[in-house]
């Protein structure tokens, strides 16, 4: 069984999206598009919320003929070969061959997901799901990238009142703009 790793980008104000949903603000350099590309290769199956499977099912499936960016150009062939898990409870079913969870017991279902899964499950984006699968204490690890843009509010990283405790275990630059903060959960 492998771990939950949350994968997320953020302000350094804390927000992972702007104050009106604004995600283009995350500038993916060589080194830490190599990163990711290694996170997600290494990865036995995607995590995502509802909003964030929304928008990465709408783009990854036809990304080639959106971007010419060589990480996006990267990234599609792996988004679309790996197994995918959508955690909502609005959803029922979802296409791409995803797997839908969070209808009844989540901590149940990722748990089933994890054991049948080769790798890790790697939750990207999602403060929702993040925070759900943080309460449940599913979350092994937390890998925040930290980008030099300062939102002015939005969607917090950590939404709501949550205590968490956590230990930093690594912590990277990358293209002398954003950092990785790498932190298992303690205790």
């Amino acid at each position: 069984m492998g771990k939950v790793i949350y994968w997320v980008h953020q302000s350094v104000d804390g927000f992972i999206e702007g104050p009106n949903g604004e995600f283009d603000w995350p500038a993916m350099g060589e080194e830490l598009s190599a990163y990711s590309l290694g996170l997600t290769e290494r990865a036995g199956a995607f995590l995502y919320g509802r909003k964030v499977w929304e928008m990465m099912s709408y783009y990854w499936p036809r990304a080639e003929s959106m971007s010419d960016h060589p990480h996006d150009l990267a990234f599609a062939p792996i988004w679309r070969r790996t197994p995918k898990v959508v955690v909502s409870r609005t959803l029922t079913e979802a296409d791409h061959d995803a797997r839908v969870v969070g209808g009844g017991d989540l901590a149940k279902e990722i748990t089933e997901v994890s054991e049948a899964t080769a790798g890790d499950l790697l939750l990207t984006g999602g403060a929702g799901a993040a925070a759900a699968l943080t309460d449940l204490g599913l979350i092994d690890e937390y890998q925040v990238i930290v980008h030099p843009v300062v939102l002015g509010g939005g969607k917090p990283v950590f939404p709501g009142n949550r205590h968490i405790d956590l230990r930093l275990v690594d912590s990277r630059g990358f293209d002398g703009r954003s950092v990785l903060l790498r932190y298992h959960r303690a205790g």
